[in-house]
């Protein structure tokens, strides 16, 4: 539950070309299509990094998705450049339904051309159980190997093959805070988790409440404790341990995972430190994800644990910056003298189908273009909590400073990234038992109980 020169390849071209066969044919930007009337023309400044794509004149490409208004429209306005200069059209469809509906789709022969899934674990089940993924054609594989950091590579792959293309990315090792609150009060940032602590206890002496959280998502609740714990494994064991655990190399009530569950109730268990403004502990279970972090601005709590995305649940308007009303600081290490691996998560773009205009848009969905035509895109309305962890990426088309600093995040190559190992795990555990058995944890349920009942569910095969 993520300032570069924009630039291409010359060995993309070539590789496009190979990819989609002598069919698509590198003739320009030419036609009329579904992108609107008369293509610019070839000559022309906004078909330049298109030629490369082909005359599409009369093609159709369906792309499925779970995001939709309003966060869609700036997902279709990004693709008007390709369906201008290529003459494709490209219909959107995005459903609430979408987790449901994909399979059935899938199992029933009409899968759309292309679905942005959100789970790894998903894209590695409709890979091997129904072999209906396409892999990934060499334009596409050449971007990711350019513009992407490994972890999102491994996350879009199955069994060393990769399928399908990183598409949005968010960056969830964030904690949220009022840096004007904390500077009335004198508060500095924790550099560690004992800091981050004893300032939680200072916080608690005063007569305040310093955290506050909430896990409701209707039939996704839970997931945010998910987050909590991936956090805290990385911070507590590293990325080879977090590894060994999201594969079920070690089992998921080993005493490694029951530590770092512990520690987060350390925070989220505590009535001193919890829940300012929304209640006590089980609050925390009836409080929306949405609402978790809101009561920062009424001053009464100090800090949230949730992604970049968060930021678009504050009010239109507010203060998102450094030293403004809301603003956010990487969840702490606890131990500072290793390296911190960074929690991340997104969606990947798979196809169904290998026709050439589908592998077209495949490569262009995986392009600095794109992703900064999507950035501007959402700027351009005001909507905030997208990136892309694209290399190619400049921030400078992002309008929120939570989202400028999470691409610097994720375009830092001294950083370690691990993807968010719910999304990885089998659907029977990250999409199911492991939202209910945090869930019941949060309400009373013991660490012990609640990791046997997860590994319990856990798929024998």
């Amino acid at each position: 539950m993520s300032g570069l020169t924009l630039r291409r390849p010359s060995r993309t071209t070539t590789l496009m070309a190979a990819a989609i066969g002598t069919s698509l044919v590198l003739a320009g930007c030419g036609g009329s299509g579904g992108g609107g009337g008369t293509a610019p023309s070839a000559q022309g400044p906004e078909c330049a990094a298109f030629t490369q794509y082909g005359d599409l004149n009369g093609k159709t490409i369906t792309v499925y998705t779970s995001i939709v208004t309003p966060e869609d429209q700036p997902h279709i306005d990004s693709y008007k450049t390709f369906e201008s200069c290529t003459g494709a059209t490209v219909k959107y469809e995005g459903s609430k339904e979408f987790e449901a509906q994909l399979p059935v789709k899938v199992a029933a022969g009409t899968p759309p051309d292309i679905a942005y899934i959100p789970q790894p674990g998903l894209l590695a089940s409709l890979v091997r159980d129904n072999k209906a993924i396409k892999p990934a054609p060499a334009a596409v594989s050449a971007n990711v190997d350019k513009y992407y950091p490994e972890t999102f590579k491994s996350a879009g792959s199955v069994d060393g093959t990769l399928y399908a293309a990183p598409l949005g990315a968010n960056v969830k090792s964030f904690v949220w805070y009022s840096p004007t609150k904390f500077k009335e009060k004198g508060y500095a940032v924790p550099k560690t988790w004992d800091e981050m602590i004893t300032l939680s206890k200072t916080i608690s002496a005063a007569g305040e409440k310093p955290w506050c959280a909430g896990i409701g998502s209707g039939d996704a609740t839970g997931w945010p404790l998910t987050d909590w714990l991936e956090d805290t494994m990385l911070r507590e064991n590293g990325p080879e341990v977090y590894d060994q655990w999201v594969k079920h190399e070690i089992p998921f009530n080993d005493p490694k995972v029951a530590a770092a569950l512990d520690r987060v109730g350390g925070i989220l268990k505590d009535p001193a430190f919890v829940n300012g403004g929304l209640g006590d502990v089980s609050s925390i279970a009836t409080t929306t994800f949405q609402d978790g972090g809101l009561p920062i601005l009424e001053g009464t709590c100090y800090m949230h644990r949730q992604a970049n995305f968060y930021a678009a649940n504050f009010p239109e308007g507010t203060d998102i910056s450094e030293n403004g009303a809301i603003y956010a600081f990487e969840l702490p290490p606890v131990d500072a003298s290793k390296p911190t691996p960074i929690l991340v998560g997104g969606e990947f773009v798979a196809a169904f189908t290998d026709r050439p205009e589908v592998q077209a848009f495949q490569a262009f969905l995986s392009s600095p273009e794109w992703s900064n035509a999507k950035a501007k895109a959402g700027s351009d309305i005001g909507q905030s909590g997208w990136l892309s962890a694209n290399t190619g990426m400049d921030a400078a088309n992002l309008s929120n400073p939570i989202d400028k600093l999470s691409v610097q995040v994720l375009q830092d190559s001294n950083n370690t990234f691990r993807f968010d190992g719910s999304d990885l795990m089998p659907k029977a555990i990250g999409s199911a038992a492991e939202w209910k058995g945090m869930t019941d944890w949060i309400t009373g349920k013991s660490t012990a109980d609640t990791l046997t009942f997860i590994e319990q569910a856990w798929p024998k095969s």
